[in-house]
């Protein structure tokens, strides 16, 4: 009778009851990140174990947000009087618009909500903030970093210290606990990959001239 009961259950009963590695694997990863996530997460409240460190999180959160680097971007269109730099910073409000669109589109399909530990006091956010895979910050802190080595000529110093910008702006998402671990590491992978496009589609006088006519 034990046995023709079993039988008799529906096949997806059936994988619950006996789940694969890889499941298994993957909900142990998770609880992982998330464990992880909430560790780390010591500036997400004043209270927190580093909580009096949360200002200075917050200042380094704006820096990685994405409206002031796209007013700061629109600003040096506006103001530049060399061919070669309007190119530079159109590609990057390219790259900036490329990185929000893409980032809203994962969030919005993913719709994986926010660590319970985070604190919705985030500056400037729209519908898709709610959720938080990927990040958004770590996405935009790697796009930016690659654009800016690449394209500007910068001592040494300088470019090592774009490089920390870029890891301490996506730590500090993890540490305000805006987001789970994975949230930052896929962003940084995203935002590497996304660099890539723009390079690839980069926009020159020659194949996008009416863009370059606006300006």
């Amino acid at each position: 009778p034990g046995g023709a009961a079993a039988a008799a259950l529906p096949e997806e009963d059936c994988m619950k009851l006996n789940p694969s590695f890889v499941g298994i694997a993957l909900s142990s990863l998770l609880a992982i990140d998330l464990w992880a996530s909430k560790r780390l997460g010591v500036c997400a409240g004043e209270g927190s174990a580093w909580g009096s460190a949360r200002p200075l999180m917050k200042v380094i959160e704006v820096s990685g947000h994405g409206i002031p680097w796209l007013l700061g971007t629109c600003y040096g269109l506006c103001q530049s009087d060399s061919s070669a730099a309007r190119e530079v910073l159109l590609n990057l409000l390219f790259a900036l618009l490329l990185d929000l669109v893409m980032v809203a589109v994962v969030k919005g399909l993913v719709k994986r909500p926010r660590p319970t530990h985070n604190k919705m006091d985030m500056f400037v956010t729209i519908s898709v903030d709610k959720y938080s895979f990927p990040s958004g910050h770590a996405t935009r802190a790697a796009l930016v970093c690659r654009f800016i080595l690449r394209h500007l000529v910068l001592a040494v110093p300088l470019r090592v210290l774009v490089v920390l910008w870029a890891l301490i702006v996506s730590i500090s998402r993890v540490m305000l606990g805006r987001h789970n671990m994975t949230d930052v590491l896929f962003g940084l992978v995203l935002g590497y990959a996304l660099y890539s496009v723009v390079e690839h589609c980069w926009l020159s006088p020659l194949n996008a001239p009416a863009l370059f006519a606006l300006w």
